[in-house]
């Protein structure tokens, strides 16, 4: 019985120490996924899929504010693709900001957009907030949430 009680002990000690993956501060992981998510924006400008492999979940969702869902696998196809040429896809400077639940961090930001897609230009703003969860690999882009283009003016 006690070997029994010794093995459960020690199951949950390591389940604790995976799931409490860091000892960052959350200021440090708000720096952490502040960067991560600059660093995705900038692959999205250039199509760089392999970038963009390396931070999207396998399970990533995105919904924009017209309802259109998107997997990581269409993300990555588009970009292969470059079926999007960006001139812009900027987070405006001062807009972001990174909240830090433990192991879930949201990022919120102004992106403004200048696009050329299928032929026809795109100059538009919109917010946006990026869901990153911690995994034993570090922080992944899990699901995002885009409104619509912002009236101009």
């Amino acid at each position: 019985m006690r070997t029994l009680i010794n093995l459960i002990l020690l199951i949950v000690a390591v389940l604790l120490t995976a799931t409490s993956n860091s000892n960052a501060s959350p200021e440090e992981d708000a720096k952490a996924v502040a960067a991560l998510d600059t660093k995705y924006q900038a692959a999205v400008k250039v199509n760089d899929a392999a970038s963009m492999d390396q931070i999207l979940a396998d399970n990533f969702t995105l919904v924009t504010g017209r309802g259109a869902v998107f997997s990581k696998a269409d993300l990555l196809d588009s970009a292969r693709k470059k079926e999007v040429t960006y001139e812009r896809q900027d987070e405006e400077p001062g807009t972001q900001k990174v909240r830090v639940w433990r192991d879930t961090a949201v990022v919120t930001a102004l992106l403004w957009i200048k696009s050329v897609q299928g032929g026809k230009p795109a100059d538009y703003k919109l917010w946006f907030s990026d869901t990153y969860v911690r995994t034993p690999t570090g922080w992944r882009y899990v699901f995002g949430q885009a409104s619509l283009p912002l009236p101009k003016g």
